[in-house]
């Protein structure tokens, strides 16, 4: 029982102590942040000794060159004949050549050969024909070299079809693949913007 009462009174008094300390901590804290003044922000220390400045150089470093603006269609021509391994690969300079001379998409010619002989890959042989160009029921048209049946085909494009109004893959199926269920126009339609 001793010792119960001594712990109660031990327990009594170091709660006496810590609430009689504990504000006056407080309140001294409080009491030196509001009356000491502040202390100033560190600056750094001044060094002693010379100073060396110099002067910018008149000329800075820089990289100079020519740029030559170049035709990316030739290019977009090439990788895509590439990428297929088509035989018509070093002929893309002439394919878009042909189509700006008769004025026609430069990648209609290359979405109808991909449409008609996957790139001249399925062609009549030696009929350098990759456009399906007068193959019929009654005989096949070829043509001497790839450059010949590019220049014919474009130019039979513009003049039996885009001059006519034939100016979009779906109304040039109509006259060029007559038969078809709409399969060659979606198909010239992917392979066009294949080339975008």
């Amino acid at each position: 029982m001793v010792e119960n009462s001594f712990s109660f009174w031990k327990n009594l008094g170091l709660a006496i102590v810590f609430f009689t300390i504990t504000p006056v901590a407080i309140g001294a804290s409080l009491f030196s942040l509001i009356s000491l003044p502040p202390k100033p922000a560190e600056t750094k220390p001044s060094m002693t000794g010379v100073r060396v400045f110099t002067s910018l150089p008149s000329d800075f470093p820089s990289i100079s060159g020519l740029a030559y603006a170049s035709d990316g269609r030739v290019e977009i021509i090439r990788q895509y004949l590439k990428e297929y391994r088509s035989p018509l690969w070093p002929y893309a300079e002439t394919i878009v050549s042909y189509a700006d001379q008769y004025k026609i998409d430069f990648r209609l010619t290359t979405a109808i050969a991909q449409q008609e002989s996957n790139l001249c890959k399925t062609i009549p042989p030696g009929t350098f024909n990759c456009w399906g160009w007068g193959i019929h029921s009654q005989g096949t048209l070829g043509f001497s070299s790839f450059e010949e049946g590019i220049k014919t085909v474009t130019m039979g494009l513009a003049t039996s079809y885009f001059n006519q109004g034939y100016d979009t893959p779906e109304k040039i199926m109509t006259k060029y693949a007559p038969a078809s269920n709409g399969s060659w126009a979606e198909g010239v339609t992917q392979f066009l913007s294949e080339m975008e």
